[in-house]
């Protein structure tokens, strides 16, 4: 088991890390507008300043890389460090909260706020277990380097940066999923088709879903052209499927919304895409032109079946793909598509049959990253479910997620943590929250997998 007085330094925090994580959750770390010094906006910038005091309080050696990211080091900074890769942003609030998502409410053992799971709350479940080692006085063979960044539910550009200014270590993990530990995850291939809104048919005067392609909503709404007789249609269409679909007659025409069920676009199997639901119904009243194109290959499916990439390998799983944005405007109508890949399957074939079942849609910003796979016979791997086993007595088995972290930019990366078994992932979506005993004891298992990959 982990050394008692670590694991005492451990139980003693944690009053500390839930004060330090409300403050966290307090900064709504949104990416914006890029200014000077903050290319992902003030709130993200304000964040990451925030960490790097953090981090120097409890003595570790800072660095911060333009705004894009920073890191803290324990141990001998001339030796290969460890590395532990975590983010600072987070994704859009969303709709139904039952608490304040900016404003980190505790009840009971649980703090509920935006980024408490993802993933502000491993991130310092990790700091505070280097706190640990270091207040312990343990010698380490090698440095341990938490790395934070700024831009993980976006566009990545902060590993980038990173990548280029400072020396990435080519070892390390994430705890940015879930334990016991992930060592596959899938390819991914992320773009916007766009089209134009045909004269003929049923007319969209407006619709504008979504914020981020990795978001499942759970709300859809439209207005669309028409008058009673379409408002008792979408009802009959909602009897008959039993889907939740309300209509309202207006001024303007019929405001239609559609209730899903939302999540992360990695995890569709407990979800329903609200989106999803709207192009069915939409097709269903008779809409023509290239959103029927849309609607015909995204008929409220996450297998990508009818866009003719429906897949799965041993190693990682089935494909699923999702329709996080749509945006209708001046005629014309955006849509992002975001797949996740198992790792065996060709990105060029996936990527011609979506653009075979896509014709007349043209696909705008396409980008492919590659699946990542860590053997589970590695010294990172044994050592890192030995911990996890060591401090929970669970079962430990390595897993594949259809997710992406920043374990992809490492040599040899897996994400580790920090959701367990049977928790209630409500990453990027409402009520998203931790509970206090399970960050401690996630913090032991890192600092219990820090020392058996460092110490001396």
């Amino acid at each position: 088991m982990l050394d008692e007085r670590i694991a005492s330094l451990i139980d003693s925090y944690a009053e500390e890390y839930a004060a330090m994580l409300t403050r966290w959750v307090q900064v709504p770390s949104l990416k914006a507008e890029p200014e000077d010094g903050a290319p992902f906006g003030t709130a993200v910038r304000r964040m990451l300043d925030m960490a790097m005091v953090d981090c120097e309080t409890f003595g570790m050696l800072t660095h911060v890389y333009d705004g894009y990211a920073c890191d803290a080091t324990l141990g001998d900074d001339a030796q290969e460090p460890l590395a532990v890769l975590a983010h600072l942003d987070v994704v859009p609030a969303g709709d139904g909260w039952e608490t304040p998502p900016f404003t980190a409410v505790r009840k009971g053992d649980r703090i509920y706020g935006r980024g408490t799971g993802d993933d502000k709350g491993p991130a310092l479940c990790a700091l505070f277990a280097m706190r640990a080692i270091r207040e312990a006085g343990v010698p380490l063979k090698k440095p341990i380097r938490l790395i934070l960044g700024c831009d993980e539910e976006s566009g990545w550009e902060d590993m980038d940066w990173y990548c280029d200014h400072a020396h990435m270590p080519p070892v390390g993990f994430s705890p940015d999923a879930s334990f016991p530990l992930i060592n596959t995850e899938k390819a991914m291939i992320h773009t916007m088709a766009e089209g134009t809104l045909s004269p003929d048919g049923l007319q969209v005067k407006q619709l504008w879903t979504g914020e981020r392609m990795n978001v499942i909503p759970g709300v859809c709404e439209a207005l669309l052209a028409g008058g009673e007789a379409l408002a008792g249609q979408i009802r009959a269409w909602s009897e008959k499927t039993g889907l939740p679909y309300t209509a309202e007659v207006t001024d303007e025409g019929v405001r239609v919304t559609a209730l899903g069920i939302p999540g992360h676009s990695a995890y569709p199997e407990a979800c329903r895409n609200a989106i999803g639901m709207m192009l069915v119904l939409l097709r269903e009243l008779g809409v023509q032109g290239d959103l029927k194109t849309l609607a015909d290959a995204y008929p409220l499916e996450y297998d990508g079946k009818a866009l003719g990439i429906a897949c799965a390998d041993e190693m990682s799983g089935p494909l699923t793909c999702n329709i996080g944005i749509l945006h209708v405007r001046d005629g014309r109508f955006s849509a992002s598509l975001d797949c996740r890949v198992p790792v065996t399957a060709d990105l060029d074939t996936l990527i011609a049959s979506i653009r075979e079942h896509l014709p007349g849609l043209k696909l705008v910003g396409l980008s492919t990253t590659p699946g990542h796979h860590v053997p589970p016979e590695s010294e990172l791997v044994t050592a890192l479910l030995a911990a996890y086993h060591e401090e929970t007595s669970l079962p430990a088995v390595p897993q594949s997620t259809g997710g992406g972290t920043y374990a992809k930019v490492l040599k040899q990366g897996v994400a580790f943590g920090a959701g367990f078994p049977g928790d209630e992932d409500l990453a990027h979506q409402a009520n998203e929250y931790v509970e206090l005993p399970k960050m401690i004891l996630a913090a032991k298992i890192y600092a219990n997998a820090m020392l058996r990959l460092c110490r001396a």
